[in-house]
């Protein structure tokens, strides 16, 4: 399908000419790269320009040449590297920016997803992300300038397939973080309004939504927020908004007509564990009118985990409760033992469905096993990245 196939889906330039760019809290890069591509139309370099201006006391530099996934960093050390990377944004096109997942033996189901950013500000200390090989080669954030490029793949393989399906956004960043700056969900969710087969889905940990509210996305959007309770999110999301915040933008856009998931992971065991995520899910659930919710705990590979020990010792929480070996599913993620999740899964699932009978419920990257166990058998798939 080209653009002159279907000019009701590309007749809008990526964002608005005059949409003025707002900062993201707590996220000041100290240096902008401009890498290959970035700068290559016109339109594209009046884009740069008005978000580098938000940032005037960063140094921009010029790497046409070099790709966005090859900047380099004067560091050799993980932790500096990582450091460095969320001092750094870079501007560059993602060419193969459409995937689609690949996941076996667990609870998730395998969905189409796509990357307008790379990365994430936030910098929580247990994120995944920051272990994956992609981001530890190349760990700064990103954002990729040819969303109609990748506007035009979505297009492409939704009508290969013929009937609705999910894309999502928020496997490999913040799907709403950089939104402030950009405004690329103005642009994205009118694509998927006016589309027959497509339906985006958004993940988040972001507070800053008003770029939506007054869009018709025509039920073609959902929009979930990643959360904890504010314990947990003072000590491992600092940087990430407060979670009283997230739930004022929940409360907005599902006042706008969005339907509004949840996904509350990576749940922690932290010390009285059970009255702060009562606490939380019964304030949670009084707030928000959910369409799901996903329980999931921590899932991470080795290098994240690395990363995070090194931030916060060894002799944490997380590291204190974790069982690498045997322990289903077998994909070389390390999880807490099994018995523990059981436990705290089973506690939450009674919490929920007192407060809010008849929502949906599922696990995220878990025992498929463990959810028929919890009763969730006929809810394995049904969780936030798809339909």
């Amino acid at each position: 399908m080209t653009r002159e196939n279907a000019p009701n889906l590309f007749d809008q330039q990526a964002v608005a000419e005059d949409y003025v760019p707002r900062k993201v809290p707590s996220f000041y890069p100290q240096q902008i790269v401009l890498a290959k591509g970035s700068c290559s139309t016109p339109e594209r370099r009046q884009f740069v320009e008005r978000i580098c201006s938000v940032y005037p006391q960063a140094k921009v530099v010029e790497q046409f040449a070099i790709p966005h996934n090859k900047i380099a960093f004067p560091s050799s050390d993980p932790l500096e590297l990582h450091y460095q990377g969320h001092r750094t944004l870079v501007f560059g096109e993602h060419k193969s920016a459409v995937g689609r997942s690949n996941e076996t033996g667990n609870t998730c189901p395998n969905f189409w997803h796509f990357s307008p950013y790379g990365y994430c500000p936030y910098g929580c200390q247990y994120c995944y992300l920051s272990g994956t090989q992609g981001v530890r080669f190349s760990p700064s954030v990103k954002i990729f300038v040819n969303l109609e490029e990748i506007l035009a793949e979505i297009d492409v393989q939704a009508r290969r397939i013929g009937h609705p399906e999910a894309f999502y956004l928020g496997k490999l960043q913040d799907g709403m973080a950089l939104d402030p700056l950009t405004g690329y969900s103005r642009r994205m969710i009118r694509f998927f309004a006016d589309h027959p087969f497509a339906r985006l889905r958004i993940l988040s940990k972001a507070a800053d939504f008003q770029n939506v509210l007054d869009l018709d996305h025509r039920d073609h959007t959902v929009l979930t927020w990643t959360l904890n309770p504010s314990t947990v999110q003072e000590h491992y999301e600092a940087i990430a908004p407060p979670v009283e915040d997230r739930i004022v933008a929940m409360q907005q856009c599902a006042a706008a007509g969005y339907a509004v998931r949840v996904m509350l992971m990576p749940i922690i065991p932290i010390a009285d564990w059970q009255e702060h995520y009562d606490r939380f899910l019964e304030q949670l659930l009084s707030a928000v009118p959910l369409d799901r919710l996903t329980l999931g705990g921590i899932c991470s590979y080795g290098p994240a985990l690395n990363l995070m020990e090194r931030k916060l010792g060894k002799d944490n929480i997380v590291t204190r409760s974790l069982f690498v070996l045997n322990n289903a599913p077998d994909d070389g993620r390390a999880r807490f033992p099994r018995n523990l999740r059981h436990e705290i899964y089973s506690h939450l699932l009674k919490v929920i469905h007192r407060c809010q009978p008849g929502l949906t419920c599922s696990l995220c990257m878990e025992d498929i096993t463990l959810a028929k166990e919890l009763g969730l058998a006929k809810n394995i798939g049904r969780c936030n990245c798809v339909l």
